[in-house]
């Protein structure tokens, strides 16, 4: 089951998009995600996905990883194209069976809507998997530390956030562990009504808080240990700073916007 889930890993490597300051790899995904909005027609979503396709080539991020953990997620995206492509109504009739209808309108926005999740979810993806958590926690706090004026305790906000991507990959080993230990005792998960499959997640479920809850003491304990109270007074070992490439992602994300405004009808 972790196998099929990238959401929190990170993957050890070396290319310009690891070089990337998290900072702006942060600033850039929430700018992209804005971007990706304005896409309307086919010439816009031709344009997102080749920036994709070249984002993805650029972080040397092996293809096989991100394809395995995509799968679930194509679930999920296919569910949605569904669900547009039977309830939107407009433009001409495509095809129909009795009283069901699937209009022009539906197909094209089933099709750019799964495309805008799809972009999306990689894009977000290579920020996890090029970014290591510790990374990821400066960031964060760099860029919420305008909020310390108004008293919100950022490092501790940034701390949280990190923590809880970094264990998803960790929660998910343990349920794996945990749905293997109770099929071998005789318990049947992926069988019966609804109902009784829901009532059998609760041999899971309890064993799984109970371990979340462990590691969660553990490592406060662990923390503590080393001295760890909290972002007052405390000092950084390597200082972020921004670089020619940090521009360059600036350039190419303007000239993205540029590109998406000239195409989009």
């Amino acid at each position: 089951m972790s196998k099929y889930v990238i959401v929190g890993q990170y993957v050890p490597g070396d290319s310009p998009v690891y070089r990337l300051d998290p900072r702006a790899k942060l600033l850039g995904i929430a700018c992209f995600v804005a971007l990706v909005f304005l896409a309307n027609n086919a010439a816009s979503y031709a344009l997102l996905i080749g920036f994709t396709i070249l984002s993805i080539a650029v972080s040397r991020v092996p293809l096989r990883f991100l394809w395995n953990g995509m799968k679930p997620v194509l679930v999920l995206i296919a569910f949605t194209a569904v669900l547009h492509l039977t309830f939107t109504e407009g433009g001409a009739v495509v095809t129909e069976w009795g009283w069901f209808a699937i209009h022009e309108e539906g197909v094209r926005q089933a099709v750019f809507i799964a495309l805008r999740l799809l972009i999306i979810i990689v894009l977000t993806s290579l920020l996890t998997l090029t970014t290591s958590p510790l990374q990821l926690t400066d960031g964060l706090e760099q860029i919420l530390s305008p909020l310390k004026a108004i008293g919100v305790p950022t490092h501790e906000l940034a701390l949280m956030m990190s923590i809880a991507l970094r264990f998803i990959p960790t929660l998910l080993e343990e349920t794996e562990k945990i749905v293997k230990a109770q099929m071998s005792r005789g318990a049947k998960l992926d069988s019966g009504p609804v109902w009784q499959r829901m009532k059998n997640l609760i041999p899971v479920l309890i064993p799984l808080f109970i371990s979340a809850f462990r590691r969660a003491e553990d490592l406060a304990t662990a923390m503590e240990a080393r001295g760890y109270r909290g972002g007052i007074g405390r000092t950084k070992l390597r200082a972020l700073r921004y670089t020619w490439r940090d521009l360059a992602l600036a350039g190419v994300l303007l000239c993205l916007l540029t590109g998406l405004l000239f195409l989009r009808s």
